[in-house]
């Protein structure tokens, strides 16, 4: 049946022709008879609200979105990784001092930049601002894209604080160095004012903070959990002032400079550590954006949506009981649906890109599909991307037949058990289609911004979106 169903999937999807295959894969003394059949499927925009956060990607920066005409903005917070490859100095002669106590000669964070929204607004000038957490973003808690750690009081007062206007051309670093191969574009964050720790010792700035604790306590750098519960809870970067910039920050590096001279060498080196923002410690984003609007898509019955960061989504209505009603002693050997996108007829080269990637899962595990499982498992969730070659334009999903069968499965047990059942569980037969991307952890919600229609919604004047099925069945020759 494996055999089978794969063959008629493969040439279904061809040209729909499955009249042969039931005699062609059988045994002479039996008959599989397949059926193929179609039916409509219902769509309609819902509003996504807020979405889980803790992902291996940050965003920063502030557009105006053109299908909107209302801003969309981008912060976040980032703990940071301590290194098992990461030295003793302890007992380095740190020639770098400040009132007679060993002492960074500067510090900066440094936020590499890739996939802008438009690198061609390179000029675009925004405000930033830095701000040190008052305590760590824990494990275990849920983060969602409405987490605004300034709003709950989680800064620290007196803490370090930073401006810092920027543009996505980094016109501080020279021609030369930008025009070399395998620059990155980056944002450099200079922390050298002087800094008050949270005992009230003050340091010339703040990578002499992040040395003294190093060069006295080593033991507070053993890992990533005691450096940020006891040296560094987080930064906390913020948008101020400014429109027209949005990227991904695809590195995010904390660099202390300091001095120091070899046992019995007059020779002064010049030396640095680096402590890095990756995808092994937690991050969270923070999405701002004209949910008046959001909702005015949302409204719209022409067609449907799916947009990102924190946007649109589309729910599906799968046609189940219509599907397996008199077909209950058949199995379903293929169920095939594709979702068609409609061209953006806009010529603003700011228009938001199409999310590359489109997960299926049942409408009442969406939360709990980010919160704790993010593996696809081809039963209950599902991968599309989007196919853009000729004139496809279209996610399409191969096979949801598991799917199909699972929920028929339990409407069936749960009607049985509870008259009520249907009117208890109103989304039994739903799916939701939501913009994601793949990491090492998983499944993650696309943060970036992506926006696309897509055919259907309950007023849809283009074809119906349909589910195409293919039933089997062994007959005796």
């Amino acid at each position: 049946m494996a055999s089978v169903a794969l063959a008629a999937m493969a040439i279904y999807s061809c040209d729909d022709s499955v009249s042969s295959i039931g005699i062609s894969l059988t045994d002479e003394g039996d008959k599989l008879d397949l059926n193929p059949s179609t039916f409509s499927v219902e769509t309609r925009t819902i509003v996504a609200d807020s979405v889980f956060t803790l992902s291996s990607r940050c965003y920063l920066g502030q557009v105006r979105d053109p299908e909107t005409q209302s801003d969309v903005k981008s912060e976040f917070t980032t703990q940071f990784r301590i290194s098992e490859l990461m030295a003793d100095i302890s007992d380095l002669d740190i020639v770098s001092r400040w009132d007679g106590e060993v002492a960074a000669d500067s510090c900066e964070v440094l936020l590499y930049l890739s996939r802008p929204l438009d690198s061609k607004d390179s000029l675009e000038a925004l405000k930033m601002q830095v701000s040190e957490m008052a305590t760590p973003v824990e494990e275990g808690h849920r983060y969602y894209s409405n987490f605004n750690p300034r709003a709950q009081g989680l800064l620290r007062s007196g803490g370090l604080s930073k401006s810092k206007m920027f543009t996505y051309a980094n016109l501080v670093d020279k021609d030369s160095l930008r025009a070399t191969t395998g620059y990155a574009q980056n944002i450099c964050i200079r922390l050298d004012e002087p800094y008050t720790d949270k005992d009230g010792k003050t340091y010339n700035n703040y990578g002499s903070y992040l040395l003294y604790q190093r060069y006295h306590h080593p033991e507070k750098y053993r890992n990533s959990y005691t450096f940020g519960h006891e040296v560094c809870p987080g930064l906390f970067f913020e948008v101020l002032d400014g429109l027209g910039f949005h990227s991904q920050v695809s590195n995010l590096l904390l660099r202390v400079y300091y001095r120091y001279r070899e046992a019995d060498d007059e020779k002064v080196y010049d030396n640095y550590f680096t402590l890095g923002a990756t995808q092994e410690v937690l991050q969270t984003t923070l999405v701002t954006n004209d949910q008046e609007s959001i909702r005015r898509l949302a409204s719209e019955t022409q067609h449907t949506y799916l947009k990102s960061p924190a946007g649109l989504y589309t729910e599906v209505t799968l046609p189940v009981q219509e599907i397996k009603e008199y077909h209950e002693y058949d199995s379903l050997l293929a169920a095939k649906i594709s979702f068609q996108r409609i061209n953006n007829e806009s010529n603003d080269r700011r228009m938001l890109s199409t999310p590359s990637t489109i997960l299926m899962v049942q409408a009442d595990s969406l939360k709990s599909f980010f919160e704790k499982t993010r593996a696809i498992n081809g039963k209950t969730s599902f991968l599309a991307s989007f196919n853009a070659s000729g004139s496809q334009n279209i996610y399409t999903f191969t096979n949801i037949s598991n799917l199909i069968t699972i929920l028929w499965r339990n409407f069936v047990n749960g009607t049985a058990q509870n008259p009520n059942w249907v009117a208890e569980h109103p989304n039994w037969n739903k799916v939701v289609l939501v913009p994601v991307i793949s990491s090492a952890s998983g499944i993650e919600h696309d943060m970036s911004l992506t926006s696309t229609r897509l055919v259907g919604g309950p007023d849809n004047p283009n074809d119906p979106v349909q589910i195409s099925v293919v039933y089997a069945k062994f007959t005796e020759k």
